[in-house]
C-alpha cells in the first residue's frame, strides 16, 4: 500500500445525491462527535509519528516506548496507552489521521440504535466494530478500533446487505456501547422468539412484579429495561410506538438518549405489562392512564410514577423513576454557595412568610423544597404539603396528593390545610390567582408558605405574581426570598479533562471573565457510559427581598432594574453561579450556556 492509498475498504463514500438521507458533514463539523482527519488519504510513517504531531506524546517518550516494545512484543503506541502516556481516544484520532479517516467519539456522537442493532454482539465484540448510523439509505457508518480489519467490514456488509463507511473510535468506547446493547438486545431477543401471544397469555397470569426464569420472557424484557435504567441513573424512560417498532429512550441527566428498539408484535405486550405492575386497566387504550408502584431494581428501592398515551401509532407509555435518595439530600448536598444558602435558610427559618422556588420543569425545585422541609421538621413544628403528585414521603409530614376528579385542587387543598393548624405549607405549584391569592394570605397570616413558580430567573417571580393578580404590596409584605435554579449535569470525575477557554471564544457566547476561563471538558469513558457526564449540579441564583427589592416592587420597578439591584446586594445569576462550577471542575461551560440560555 503506497503512502497515500486507502485500504480498499476505507475510500471516502460518495454522496448519494439523495436528500432525505442524513448526511454526515464532518468536514464542516456539521455532525456532533465526528471528526475529519487533516488530509483525506494521508499516511505517515508510523501511528507514534501522527501522536508527537498531535502533541500527545513527547518524542523522547516515543523513542523509549520502541525501545521497550523491541522485547515486549507490542507496538510501542500499545505500551504508551498501557502506561498512560497517552489515553484510547488519542490513540484512536492518531489512528484515524494515520489512515486519513474520520474520527468519531461516541461520548459526543448520538448514535443509532436501529444501525447499532443490524450485527449481533459478538460480532461486533470480535471485530471490536459497531453500526453507529447510516450515511444514506445504503451506506452504514461504522465505528471500528483498528480500521485496517478488512476482515470485519466485509463482514457487516454481508450481514447488513449494506456499504461501510469506517470511522474510528477508542476501543474501550466500542466496548461499553457493546456491553450496553447487549442487556436489552438478548431480553428482546428472548421476548421476540417466545412471541407475542404467548407472552401476552403469560402476562394475565402474572401479578407479580419479581422475576425468575420460569416468568415470561416480556416480564424479563420490562424488568431488564428498568433495571438498565436504574443502573444508569435515568430519570424517565419512554415507551414510543414507532412505525414497524417501538422506541425506548431513557432521560439521562436531563437528555434523552435510545436504548433498545422493540419489534411491532412485541408492543401490546410490553405496554401490557407496564400498565398491569402499575395496577392500570390493560383494556382500557383510549384515553390516558396514571398509576404508581413501588419496586426493588438492583437491590435499590425506587418508586414509579407511570402515564400511558393513546397516539396515532398505538399506546405509548412513560415511567418516572422516582429516587428516594433525592428526598434524603441536605441542604449541603444540593451545591449552594455559602452566601446563597445563607439568604435562603435565613428566610424559610423564619415564623413567617413566602420563599418561592422558580425553574423550568424537571430543574429540581422539588428535591430544594424538601431539603428544606427536612431542616424544618422538628417536633415543634407542624407540616403540611398539598402536591401533584406526591413524589417522595417524608417522615412526620402530612402530605396530600391533589385528586382534581374529586374536586381536590392546589386551592382547596390549601383552603383545607390552612384550618388544620399548620405552621409550616408547601403547595407544590402556583399555578392561577386563586391559588396565588391563598398562599400569600397564608404567608401574611402567621404561616411559612414554601412554592414553585414557573419563570426564567429570580425578578421574574415578581412580574410572575403581579400577572397572577397579587397587588405588589402584597408581594412585598410577604415573599421574603425567591431561588431560581437549574440542574447541569456533572463532569465525570474520571475522564474530565483540563482545557483553557480564551477570552475571544467567552466573547462570542456573551460572556466576560477577564481573561482566560481556566475550566473542564467532557472525554468520555465506561464508567459515564461514554457521555462525559455522570450526575447533575444545581444551579442557583437567590433573592433576598431586602427593604430596597419590597420598594421596588411596590412602586413596579421593571424586572431588570429589580436584578441590577439584587445583584448589587450580592445576588449571583444563574450564570455567574454556573461559572463558579465551571471553574470548580464540577460541570462543561457548553453544559452551563445550555441550562441558561
Amino acid at each position: 500500500m503506497g503512502s497515500n492509498e486507502y485500504p480498499g475498504h476505507l475510500r471516502p463514500v460518495p454522496d448519494s445525491g439523495d436528500s432525505t438521507a442524513p448526511k454526515l458533514d464532518p468536514e464542516a463539523g456539521g455532525t456532533p462527535g465526528l471528526t475529519a482527519p487533516v488530509s483525506r488519504g494521508r499516511s505517515a510513517g508510523f501511528i507514534t509519528d501522527v501522536l508527537i504531531e498531535l502533541g500527545c506524546v513527547s518524542q523522547e517518550r516515543v523513542d523509549q516506548a520502541i525501545e521497550a516494545a523491541r522485547t515486549a512484543g507490542a507496538p510501542p503506541e500499545a505500551l504508551l496507552l498501557t502506561e498512560g502516556a497517552i489515553n484510547g481516544d488519542q490513540l484512536s484520532r492518531a489512528i484515524a489521521e494515520r489512515y486519513g479517516l474520520d474520527h468519531i467519539d461516541l461520548s459526543a456522537y448520538q448514535v443509532d440504535m436501529a444501525a447499532a442493532n443490524l450485527i449481533a454482539v459478538n460480532t461486533a465484540r470480535r471485530y471490536r466494530a459497531l453500526p453507529v448510523g447510516f450515511v444514506d439509505k445504503q451506506t452504514l457508518l461504522v465505528a471500528m478500533a483498528d480500521p485496517t480489519n478488512v476482515l470485519a467490514v466485509d463482514d457487516i456488509q454481508i450481514a447488513t446487505g449494506l456499504d461501510c463507511r469506517v470511522a474510528v473510535a477508542a476501543e474501550e468506547d466500542i466496548e461499553a456501547l457493546i456491553v450496553r446493547l447487549n442487556t436489552l438486545q438478548s431480553a428482546v431477543s428472548e421476548a421476540v422468539v417466545e412471541g407475542e401471544e404467548e407472552a401476552e397469555d403469560e402476562l394475565a397470569e402474572v401479578a407479580d412484579f419479581e422475576v425468575s426464569a420460569e416468568d415470561a420472557p416480556v416480564i424479563k424484557l420490562v424488568y431488564s429495561i428498568l433495571g438498565q435504567a436504574v443502573g444508569e441513573g435515568a430519570s424517565d424512560i419512554h415507551f414510543e410506538p414507532a412505525e414497524g417498532e417501538m422506541r425506548v429512550r431513557f432521560r439521562i441527566d436531563g437528555v434523552l438518549r435510545e436504548a433498545a428498539h422493540v419489534p411491532s408484535r412485541m408492543v401490546s405486550a410490553v405496554i401490557s405489562r407496564v400498565k398491569i405492575m402499575s395496577d392500570l386497566n390493560i383494556a382500557e387504550k383510549r384515553v390516558p392512564q396514571d398509576g404508581r408502584v413501588s419496586v426493588t431494581v438492583e437491590a435499590k428501592k425506587v418508586d414509579l410514577r407511570v402515564t400511558t398515551l393513546p397516539t396515532q401509532r398505538g399506546e405509548g407509555a412513560t415511567i418516572r423513576i422516582l429516587d428516594k435518595e433525592n428526598a434524603q439530600r441536605t441542604l449541603d448536598e444540593l451545591g449552594m454557595d455559602g452566601d446563597s444558602r445563607g439568604r435562603f435558610q435565613e428566610a424559610f427559618q423564619q415564623a413567617y412568610g413566602a420563599v418561592l422556588v422558580t425553574g423550568p420543569t424537571g430543574s429540581g425545585k422539588s428535591t430544594t423544597l424538601y431539603a428544606a422541609l427536612r431542616e424544618m421538621n422538628t417536633v415543634d413544628k407542624k407540616i403540611i404539603t398539598v402536591e401533584d403528585p406526591v413524589e417522595y414521603q417524608l417522615d412526620g409530614v402530612s402530605q396530600i396528593n391533589v385528586n382534581r376528579k374529586a374536586g381536590l385542587d392546589f386551592a382547596t387543598g390549601l383552603r383545607s390545610i390552612l384550618r388544620a393548624d399548620p405552621d409550616v405549607v408547601m403547595v407544590g405549584e402556583i399555578r392561577d390567582g386563586e391559588t396565588a391569592r391563598i398562599a400569600i394570605e397564608a404567608a401574611l397570616t402567621g404561616h411559612m408558605m414554601l412554592s414553585t413558580l414557573h419563570t426564567n430567573d429570580a425578578p421574574g417571580a415578581i412580574t410572575r405574581l403581579m400577572k397572577m393578580g397579587i397587588e405588589p404590596f402584597l408581594t412585598a409584605s410577604s415573599v421574603d426570598c425567591v431561588v431560581a435554579q437549574r440542574l447541569a449535569r456533572k463532569l465525570c470525575s474520571h475522564c474530565k479533562r483540563r482545557t483553557v477557554v480564551p477570552p475571544e471564544a467567552l466573547g462570542e457566547m456573551g460572556m466576560r471573565v477577564g481573561g482566560d476561563l481556566e475550566a473542564y471538558e467532557p472525554v468520555g469513558c465506561a464508567r459515564c457510559n461514554q457521555s462525559g457526564y455522570r450526575g447533575r449540579v444545581g444551579i442557583y441564583s437567590v433573592m433576598k427581598m431586602s427593604e430596597r427589592i419590597k420598594d421596588m416592587t411596590v412602586s413596579q420597578a421593571a424586572e431588570a432594574d429589580i436584578g441590577a439591584a439584587a445583584r448589587e446586594e450580592g445576588m449571583l445569576t444563574l450564570r455567574e453561579d454556573g461559572l463558579r462550577k465551571v471553574r470548580a471542575g464540577q460541570t462543561s461551560l457548553e453544559e452551563i450556556l445550555r441550562v441558561t440560555a
